[in-house]
């Protein structure tokens, strides 16, 4: 997208702020996305005999409209000369270095999208795993009362499957903050005008924008209809692989036609 800076049709200023305005709104769509995920698992722990009703198709469409929108409106104060969305790590040091960050508007991310985001992953994680622990408790302490444990199976499988779906959304957004962090920190730092470092700009952006690539190695060792499924298009793909240079091997080199001029 830097390469856009030398096309003479386009203007400097307009081409990072469009860029950088749509990177950070797909950077709140992930965070605002992790934040609802969040949720979601705690409805389905906390209440799971009302969870059907509470979460239904037509609720969770309206939820993914209202992240969109609420992330598109959240950045288009940049529009208007309020500070730089978000474009930070640009290879060619085009608009990290020409356009300004404001510390305001920096504030004003991060009490809108940032610090809400933050406080639902946390809140809701803290109370699933202490709602887990005690279950595992109770099941403990039934177990060494009663040895047949009949009820106690059958209250354990019908939690488990929700503890270990939480459990892979915890590692995804912990993974998720933990390389999104040393990004949002620079970016604040260089916000207050404490730190200026292209280097160390290009080195957190790039480290934030990896987290794609985890999330599928957390999918691919945490589940295992993920690792069915990544196993099949694998044996699919080296199948079709297979038969192709069988097939080239059986069937002979097509020979060329002899001229059929006669004389």
């Amino acid at each position: 997208l830097a390469l856009l800076s030398y096309s003479p049709k386009l203007r400097c200023s307009l081409t990072c702020q469009v860029f950088g305005y749509i990177i950070s709104v797909l950077k709140s769509v992930s965070m605002a996305c992790l934040a609802c995920i969040s949720v979601d698992r705690y409805l389905a722990i906390t209440k799971p005999l009302s969870y059907n009703q509470l979460v239904t198709p037509c609720r969770l469409r309206i939820c993914i409209i209202l992240i969109w929108i609420y992330s598109c409106l959240i950045f288009l104060p940049s529009f208007f000369g309020w500070g730089k969305p978000g474009y930070h790590g640009d290879i060619f040091e085009w608009c990290a270095t020409s356009w300004l960050t404001s510390a305001y508007f920096t504030g004003f991310i991060v009490c809108l999208l940032y610090a809400p985001a933050a406080f639902v992953v946390c809140f809701t994680y803290f109370h699933i795993f202490r709602i887990c622990r005690q279950h595992t408790k109770e099941i403990n302490d039934r177990r060494a009362r009663f040895p047949s444990h009949e009820v106690d199976a059958s209250r354990e499988t019908g939690h488990s499957p929700d503890r270990r779906y939480a459990m892979v959304l915890f590692r995804i957004t912990s993974v998720f903050y933990m390389l999104w962090l040393p990004y949002i920190i620079y970016f604040l730092l260089e916000s207050f005008r404490v730190l200026d470092n292209p280097t160390l700009s290009f080195l957190t952006t790039w480290l934030a924008i990896s987290n794609s690539f985890c999330n599928c190695v957390i999918y691919s060792l945490s589940n295992s209809v993920f690792r069915l499924g990544l196993r099949r298009l694998s044996e699919t793909m080296c199948t079709s692989c297979i038969c192709i240079k069988d097939q080239e091997a059986r069937d002979p080199k097509p020979r060329k036609r002899a001229n059929s001029c006669s004389i």
